[in-house]
Parts: structure tokens; sequence; C-alpha cells
């Protein structure tokens, strides 16, 4: 088969062969031949001079017209590139506001950091609120003694409580129920028991929410972790019942005050002893303290008052009370107010000695039979005011506000600090029943809380038999004129 292809393909080659060789001949007769005749152009024209600027004209007229579509995308890229910029500058303009708004609460907030950091933040609120409804204070009852203090939680969501009962409770701030129990122990228990088995009479907690403080009349301050109530270390080493326990703000160091007249420092996070202060002449009634390292304290039946500067290992020393001073408070770095048993409430500047001003008789009741026989009349408030010494005293730190407890009158005053803490005045109080032995300001300001029991926190001297172991949280409304 492929012999006969191939024979085929041979063939087909000299074919062409041949037709090739006669085409060169033809080809070679042609040249050799006459020449041929040229054909006669019957429709060519000639272009004249109109014509040709005609074309010209169109030609330029194209070319123009290429320049103008060119010109044109230009100026489209310039007009999508103004609103582009446009509506960059109506999103800016919106934003600017917002943004100036923003900048205005950052710098106000730096301002206040500063002012609260060098203790010279102050800010006037007292004027903005409006006397408490009686028919809105939230009652919760829980312990089956009297209570000795209460504490509120850095988010202002939950209150600790404690008793003589020997109990802690954690509270529901909105609810209103309890969260947790720390039962109470008997005495000799000590050792099997995780709590307390002798009365709470201070508590303290972090400003992080990180460790919550407790101490009672054995000795012993227990630290605990407030979300679960669960134990984690327990101190040592006072000689006597603790009667106070403060945080320094933004820290985990511990201050605590005892009857056996001793300030100790405690580090928790280390869960380690610092160190003791030592100066109070008798036992120690209460104790606070802010952002600096210091501790303020006040010594009872010693009449003074204390600013112990742990770095400088020096201390300020404050005399004005006659009496038995038995509560202090910081309203800022530079300012404090203290609440004594002779009834009354003074200011104090850390640049003086002396009181700013006093309030006496802060929590006395007046007799409406005074102008028929004042002998009478001045006998009867005098043994008042003697009994309604003020137990408990709080400011809402770094305003003007401040709040006192009057021990068995059962009512809660609020009182306004005036201009450079020169005057104080009542603003308005609250009527409770039963012996009122803590009062504490929320730290956004929205309510205050106040322990009630039948007697007094220290002692027995009286008994209100009508009242009830409770806590009272006090709501704290601004005026219509505020809240817009």
């Amino acid at each position: 088969m492929s012999f006969f292809i191939r024979r085929k393909k041979d063939e087909n080659k000299h074919v062409k062969a041949k037709k090739g060789r006669n085409h060169s001949e033809a080809v070679g007769r042609k040249k050799d031949g006459p020449p041929r005749k040229k054909k006669k152009i019957v429709d060519e024209e000639i272009e004249s001079d109109s014509d040709i600027e005609n074309d010209e004209g169109a030609e330029k007229q194209a070319f123009s017209s290429e320049e103008e579509e060119e010109e044109t995308a230009q100026e489209k890229k310039l007009r999508l590139t103004k609103q582009y910029l446009a509506k960059m500058e109506a999103h800016e303009a919106e934003l600017q506001e917002d943004e100036a708004g923003l900048k205005d609460a950052i710098s106000h907030r730096l301002k206040e950091e500063l002012l609260e950091q060098t203790g010279r933040l102050y800010k006037e609120v007292a004027d903005k609120y409006l006397p408490p409804d009686p028919g809105e204070i939230k009652v919760l009852r829980g312990h089956q003694l009297s209570v000795t203090c209460v504490v509120i939680s850095p988010d202002s969501q939950c209150i600790f409580s404690a008793a003589k009962d020997c109990s802690i409770i954690k509270w529901n701030v909105e609810q209103g129920k309890k969260m947790h129990v720390i039962h109470g122990g008997r005495k000799g228990t000590e050792k099997r028991h995780t709590g307390h088995t002798g009365h709470v009479l201070s508590l303290a907690i972090s400003s992080d929410g990180k460790y919550l403080a407790s101490g009672d009349a054995n000795k012993l301050i227990h630290i605990w972790n407030p979300d679960n109530c669960e134990l984690i270390h327990t101190f040592e080493g006072h000689r006597g019942p603790v009667t106070g326990l403060s945080f320094r703000k933004g820290s985990h160091q511990l201050f605590s005050a005892s009857h056996d007249r001793f300030v100790k420092v405690w580090n928790l996070d280390e869960m380690a002893y610092v160190e003791t202060l030592i100066g109070h002449q008798d036992a120690i009634t209460g104790i606070d303290s802010l952002t600096r390292e210091r501790a303020l304290t006040c010594g009872g039946r010693d009449n003074s008052i204390r600013i112990w500067k742990i770095i400088e290992e020096s201390q300020l020393l404050f005399l004005g009370h006659g009496s038995s001073i038995d509560c202090v408070s910081l309203i800022n770095e530079s300012n404090f107010v203290s609440g004594a048993d002779d009834n009354s409430i003074s200011l104090w500047g850390v640049m003086k000695k002396k009181p700013l001003f006093t309030v006496k008789n802060a929590h006395g009741s007046q007799n409406p039979n005074s102008a028929q026989n004042p002998d009478t009349t001045q006998n009867k408030q005098t043994s008042v005011y003697q009994e309604n010494w003020i137990t408990s005293i709080s400011s809402m730190q770094y305003t003007d506000l401040i709040a006192s407890a009057g021990s068995k009158d059962g009512c809660v005053r609020f009182w306004k600090c005036g201009e450079d803490f020169k005057s104080l005045k009542q603003i308005f109080s609250v009527p409770l029943k039963g012996f009122v032995n803590c009062v504490k300001f929320s730290g956004d300001g929205q309510f205050v809380v106040a322990g009630i029991g039948q007697e007094h926190r220290l002692g027995r001297w009286w008994r209100l038999k009508e009242a009830k172991n409770s806590v009272c949280v006090i709501p704290l409304h601004k005026k219509e004129k505020e809240k817009t």
C-alpha cells in the first residue's frame, strides 16, 4: 500500500513541475512580445481646492473632537475627585461634633484625674439632688442581729453587709435579694469554721473589686473573693478588735485599725504584713484612705485625728473635738470631715491643725415647748444631744455632699460643704427606725446605703425593740434641669 502512495505522490510532483515550466515559458513569451496597451481612464475626476480644504477641515474637526473628548474625560475625573472630597468633607463635618465631644470628654477626664491625684478635685453637686422619697427606700432583711458595717462594690451592683451575728451577706442592689451568705460560727470554732466567730466590725473592698476584707472582735482579718465569697487568707497580728479597714485606692494595700491603738499596713498582692504605725493613745475608732500612700485615723478618747505619711514615715496631728472622735471620712486629699460623740461634725483642712468649721448638736431634736419651759427643755435637749452621737459619716468623694448618721435618732442627714470648706449646711434628712450604725455613698452617686440595728455597733447601752436589723438602700435623684 505504501508503494502505491509513494508512486502517486511522485506523479503529482512531476505534474506540478511540468505546469511550472509551462508557466515560466508563457511569461517569457509575454516579456519578449510587443508591449501591452494602456486602458483609458474614463471616470477619473480631479479634486478641487475646496474639496481639499473640506477634507482638511473634516480632519481638523475630527482631531478637535478627539481633543474635546480627552478634555471631557479629564474634567470628569476632576469632577469625581471633587465629589469624593466633598463627601469626605461632609463626613468629617458629621463626625466633627462627635470628635470634639470625645476630645472634650478625654480632656475633662484627664483634668479630673490630675486634680484627683493632687487632691484638688472638687465638684459642687449637693444642690443638684432632691430629698429622697421614703416610699422608695429598699429594706433588705437577712441579719439576725444589728448591722455594724456595709460596703459597696466598685460597680455599684452589689452590697456587702456584716452584723453582730458574725455573718456577711452579699446583696444584689437592683433585685434586693441575697446573692451569697457567709455564715457566722460560735466562739471556739475558729480552727474548723470558715468565717467569723466574733462580731464583724469593719468591711472594705479594693477599688478593682478583687478583694474583700473583714475585721472582727476576735482580732482577725479575713480576705475574701467578692465574686464567690471564698476565703483567701487570714491575717493575725492585732491585739484588739479590728474596728476599721480601708484599701488604698488603685492598689491592694490595706490599712487596718484596732482598739490596740495600732495601725497596720498589709500587702495583699503577696498576702504579707508590711509595718505597724504607732502614735494614738487610745482605741482607734475609724480609718479612711484615698489614692496617696496615706491613712487617716481617729483615736477615740485621745481626741486626735492623725494622717499617716507612709513614705515619709511621719504623721500629722489634728486636735479639735472636745470628746471621743468616732468616725472620719476623706472628702479629697486636702480636706476631711469627722464626727464625735458630743453630737458635733467638723470640717478640716490638712494645712490647719484646728477645724475649719464645726456644727454642734448636728443630730439633736428640738422641743416645740422650749419657749414655755426653757430650762427643762434645755436639759432634755442636752441629754438627747449626748445620746445621739455621730456613729458614722461619709462623703461623696471629691464633691461637696456629706451624709451623717446620728446613732439612736434614726436619721440620716445630708449636708452641703460651703466654699473653701468654711461652712456646713443641712439640705435634707431621711428618717429611719433604729440605730444607724453606718452609712456609705455608692460610687456612681445613685444611692446611699445605711446599716440599721437595734443596738449600737460597739456596745449595748440602749436597745430599740421596734427597730429592725436591716440594710436600707436610699435612692438619690437629681433635679430635672440637671438631668436634661
